[in-house]
């Protein structure tokens, strides 16, 4: 039998490097191995020895595009540990940096990353040739988020204002009041993407997929809550590790995920936590999801660009609301009395659920340090959205079908980078 074999030597629009492997015989698909090969980062290593007050820091360089999942989680898991209680001042706070992390990160993923896959481009600089002023939009919704990093974090890239216990300095009243109005123009231009997306044309692929993310008793859940699943699941933090584990691929340096119960794989991210906390939607991001033709639970993965714009809606009315009643907190931080200790902490990064786990000694030196990315939990989910991918489409010539393959990749936002602590194509046809 004949032999096909197509190479791809990176996958565009993602952050990191990888491979997909596709063998064909027989006019069936018979494996599909979404392979990593970018070099693993030790940042857990580099953890152990340091003092509990460098963790934030330290996290928050595994990503350029969502540090605060990472410096947040690792502040909550050290609280934790401390049995630490922040005053609802810092928790707001909190909030409001990572809606600004949310509106970056979907922004740029919605238009510059995944947008022209939609739309038969190659990249954003094409979709800038055919529609200047839609990315120019895009920028400026990414640097609204940016400008609320910067406000409350210190900096955009890399926050430094972030410690255990809350904030090195309390940004001032009239440094957050200054954001207002260009958020006014982020939730009516959100909106409008959300109409926009959902109008793409969609591959047909539905998964009866295991929701995980976590669910709070108030808000649309990001920084605070416990972990939920649509099969019944309902945990603290501390007992993530009891239900989910991780284990080495022979053909990925990043660890792929799996539940306990039956080793089967699940999914985080936005579908997950649109599924989980629908109900917690304000009326605004319900309504537009609902005019975008999504109901309660969306299964079909392309259409996660839809949930991302829907998202970014809630992320721009949080973040106003949360601006308009801003006062300036008594103290920027409560006392920290390090002692040893075990701490868990969870946040949702804008890929998905991120958990820390750490184990401390008496003066607050890290001993042991565990931390679970977004993308490393959704690895076997994606080769599963892969596998039928591919069958769907084995009709497809072998380029279109590289295409549909990345583009199905890009449904993750997958950061590659941070799974390693995409494309290169082969299709073997027999």
């Amino acid at each position: 039998m004949a032999t096909k074999i197509i190479k791809v030597d990176a996958l565009a629009r993602v952050e990191g490097e990888g491979s997909l492997y596709v063998r064909i015989k027989d006019g069936r698909v018979s494996d599909v191995k979404f392979g990593i090969f970018e070099p693993p980062r030790f940042f857990e290593a580099f953890l152990v020895g340091r003092d509990y007050s460098e963790a934030p820091d330290i996290t928050a360089r595994i990503c350029g595009i969502c540090p605060i999942a990472y410096e947040l989680g690792a502040i909550l898991a050290m609280e934790d540990a401390f049995a630490v209680t922040v005053p609802q001042s810092i928790t707001d706070l909190r909030r409001l940096i990572y809606c600004g992390e949310w509106i970056e990160s979907h922004g740029l993923h919605i238009y510059l990353l995944h947008a022209p896959d939609f739309l038969g481009l190659s990249d954003a600089l094409e979709l800038a040739k055919v529609d200047k002023p839609l990315v120019e939009r895009a920028l400026r919704l990414k640097k609204i988020g940016n400008d609320i990093l910067e406000a409350v974090g210190g900096r955009a890239v890399h926050p430094v204002n972030l410690k255990v216990g809350g904030f090195f300095r309390a940004p001032r009243k009239a440094e957050i009041r200054g954001l207002a109005e260009s958020l006014k123009w982020a939730i009516d231009e959100s909106v409008a993407t959300v109409k926009l997306v959902g109008g793409f044309d969609f591959p047909a692929l539905e998964q009866d997929y295991t929701f995980v993310a976590l669910r709070h008793q108030r808000d649309y859940a990001i920084h605070q809550g416990r972990l939920v699943s649509n099969r019944g699941l309902d945990i603290p933090a501390a007992a993530f590790l009891d239900h989910f584990d991780e284990e080495h691929v022979e053909h990925s340096n990043a660890l792929q995920g799996f539940m306990k119960s039956d080793h089967g794989h699940y999914k985080v991210g936005p579908l997950a936590r649109y599924a989980i906390n629908h109900d917690k939607l304000s009326a605004t991001a319900r309504q537009a999801a609902s005019a975008a033709g999504l109901g309660a639970v969306v299964r079909n993965p392309f259409q996660s660009i839809v949930v991302r714009a829907v998202e970014m809606v809630q992320a721009c009315e949080d973040a106003l609301a949360l601006i308009e009643a801003y006062e300036e907190p008594d103290a920027p931080a409560v006392a920290v009395e390090p002692r040893a200790g075990v701490g868990h902490g969870m946040t949702e990064a804008p890929r998905g659920t991120c958990y820390h786990r750490y184990r401390l000694a008496d003066d607050g030196s890290i001993l042991e340090a565990r931390i679970v990315p977004p993308t490393a939990q959704n690895l076997k989910t994606i080769e599963s959205d892969l596998l039928k991918v591919v069958e769907a489409n084995l009709d497809l010539a072998d380029e279109a079908l590289q295409w549909r393959c990345e583009q199905a990749i890009r449904n993750y936002d997958p950061c590659i980078s941070c799974a390693t602590h995409f494309l290169r194509l082969t299709v073997d046809r027999q």
